[in-house]
C-alpha cells in the first residue's frame, strides 16, 4: 500500500470538494431546461465562479493522476470520497453555519469505513491489458449504466432526476480513474505510444460528458442532494473496474470479505448522512425547486 500516493489522493480530494461547490453554486442557477444538454457547459463558461470550481478540480484531478501513477486505481480511489467531506467544511466556511453532530457522524462513518475497506482489502497487483482485450468491455458495460440512469430519470421529480444524474457522472468519473490509470501506463512507453491508442481520446470524451452529467445534477437540486451519489459511485466504479479490467486483487477470505463489506457499507452510510446536511444546500432553492426537492412546474 502506497502511503504518499494515498495522501497525493486526499490533497486531490481537496480541492475537489472545494471545485464541487463553486461548481453547485453557479450551476444551481441554470435553467432545468438544459439539464443534459451542452448549451448548460457553453452558459456556465462564462461564469466566473464556475471556472475558478473547474479549475480547482482540474487541479485536483492532476494531483489525483500523481497519486494513481503511484498506487492502484482500487488503492487510492476509495479515498477521494473525502472530497464530500472538505465540501462540507468549505460550505460551513462559507455560510458560518456550526458542524452538528450528524456532520461529524458522517465524517466518521466515511473515514473510517476508506481506512477499514483499504486496510483488509488491501488491493494490490494489477496490470494493463491490451489495447483490444474484452477486458475493456466493462467500460461499456458502464456507459450502459449511465444511459440508464438518464433515461430512468425523464418524467421524474427533480430529486430523483438529481441522484440519477450524480450516480450517472460517478460512473463517468470513475470510468476516468481507469482511463487515467491506463493511459499513465501506456505513456512509460513514450507519448507516440499514447497516441497512438484509443484510451487518451476515451478519457477527454468520458471526461466531458461526467462534467456535463454533473452539472446537470447541480443545476436540478442542492449539494445535499446531488452530490453524495457522485462521491459513493466514483470509487466503488473504479474499484470494480481495477479488477476487472486491470486484475487487481483484493483479500478473499471469509472474514476480510466481511470486514471489506463493513467498510464500503460505512464509506456509503457517511456519505448519505453527510449528504443529508443542511450545509450543503445553502446556495438558495432553484426557482424551480420547491422546499422538498420537488420540481414545480
Amino acid at each position: 500500500m502506497s502511503i504518499l500516493g494515498m495522501a497525493i489522493a486526499v490533497v486531490a480530494a481537496f480541492f475537489i470538494g472545494l471545485g464541487f461547490v463553486a461548481q453547485q453554486h453557479a450551476a444551481f442557477r441554470e435553467p432545468l431546461a438544459q439539464i443534459l444538454h451542452p448549451r448548460l457547459l457553453l452558459d456556465l463558461l462564462r461564469s466566473r465562479l464556475w471556472l475558478a470550481g473547474i479549475g480547482s478540480m482540474i487541479t485536483g484531478q492532476i494531483i489525483f493522476a500523481f497519486a494513481l501513477n503511484m498506487a492502484d486505481v482500487a488503492e487510492v480511489t476509495p479515498v477521494l470520497t473525502v472530497n464530500l467531506i472538505f465540501a462540507l467544511f468549505a460550505a460551513h466556511v462559507i455560510y458560518r453555519d456550526r458542524l452538528g453532530r450528524n456532520e461529524w457522524l458522517g465524517a466518521l462513518l466515511l473515514t473510517g469505513g476508506v481506512a477499514l475497506f483499504l486496510g483488509i482489502g488491501v488491493p494490490h497487483g494489477g496490470a494493463l491489458p491490451g489495447v483490444h482485450s474484452p477486458r475493456w468491455l466493462a467500460g461499456g458495460a458502464v456507459l450502459g449504466l449511465v444511459a440508464l440512469c438518464a433515461f430512468g430519470g425523464l418524467h421524474r421529480d427533480l430529486r430523483v432526476r438529481a441522484m440519477l444524474l450524480a450516480c450517472g457522472a460517478g460512473l463517468l468519473y470513475g470510468l476516468q480513474d481507469t482511463l487515467t490509470r491506463s493511459v499513465l501506463l501506456v505513456s512509460d512507453d513514450g507519448l507516440g505510444r499514447v497516441l497512438a491508442t484509443w484510451q487518451p481520446y476515451g478519457l477527454v470524451f468520458i471526461g466531458a460528458l461526467g462534467l456535463l452529467f454533473a452539472q446537470s445534477a447541480f443545476d436540478a437540486a442542492p449539494l445535499r442532494i446531488s452530490l453524495p451519489a457522485t462521491t459513493a459511485a466514483e470509487p466503488l466504479t473504479g474499484i470494480a473496474l481495477s479488477i476487472v479490467i486491470f486484475g487487481e486483487r483484493v483479500r478473499l477470505e471469509v472474514s476480510d470479505l466481511a470486514l471489506e463489506s463493513l467498510g464500503l457499507a460505512a464509506m456509503v452510510a457517511g456519505i448519505i448522512v453527510l449528504g443529508r446536511s443542511p450545509y450543503l444546500g445553502k446556495p438558495g432553492e432553484h426557482p424551480s425547486v420547491s422546499p422538498n426537492g420537488v420540481g414545480c412546474r
